[in-house]
């Protein structure tokens, strides 16, 4: 095995160790949330069911009716704060993943979506501070096996938080992080349901 593919048998081992620890903790999370929302539920069904005797039969297909609906609400609401908890506790982890870790995600979203064009790319300040020597090669590399040309900013633009944005011909495409959650909200947001609660 060369040192590359330890290496990256290394960060892939990393990063199933990070996903599971992350859905662990999520797990746990959504246990105390869908307990908690159960118990709110039955507090406000005990309280409906408390209404006067000469309402009884009616309260009671009321009460039953609400009680399925309140408790549905809560448990959907439940469970929607979980899959965000874990898509910004995701957001986070990337944005503070080791340099190594970092720009080798930073490779992969490069070969995703560099375009066969010239243009330019622009990272944070921070970023181009902890950049590994050699990447700016790696980038145009990346690029030209593309069919394009990139040429890297040396001003960072401290708009950016995690990734970067690619400019052609005056376009910007923003390959931001926060970008790439916010388009795949729905998407990440059913995957992540599919895991906990299935």
């Amino acid at each position: 095995m060369t040192g590359l593919e330890k290496m990256k048998s290394q960060i892939l081992n990393e990063a199933e160790l990070s996903a599971k620890k992350i859905l662990d903790e999520a797990k746990q999370d959504a246990e105390k949330v869908m307990q908690t929302a159960k118990e709110n539920a039955e507090a406000e069904c005990g309280r409906i069911s408390k209404k006067s005797e000469a309402e009884l039969e009616a309260v009671k297909e009321r009460a039953a009716s609400s009680r399925d609906l309140q408790k549905r609400k809560a448990i959907l609401q439940a469970k929607q704060e979980v899959i965000a908890k874990i898509l910004d506790d995701v957001y986070e982890a990337l944005l503070v993943l080791d340099d190594k870790s970092y720009f080798e995600f930073i490779r992969k979203m490069l070969k995703k979506f560099v375009l066969p064009q010239e243009g330019s790319i622009c990272f944070s300040s921070n970023d181009l501070k902890r950049m590994p020597e050699n990447f700016e090669s790696e980038i145009m590399d990346i690029a030209a096996k593309k069919g394009g040309k990139l040429t890297l900013l040396k001003e960072g633009n401290d708009t950016i938080r995690g990734g970067f944005v690619l400019l052609y011909g005056g376009i910007e495409e923003n390959c931001t992080f926060k970008a790439i959650f916010d388009s795949k909200k729905g998407e990440l947001s059913d995957k992540v349901h599919v895991l906990l609660f299935s």
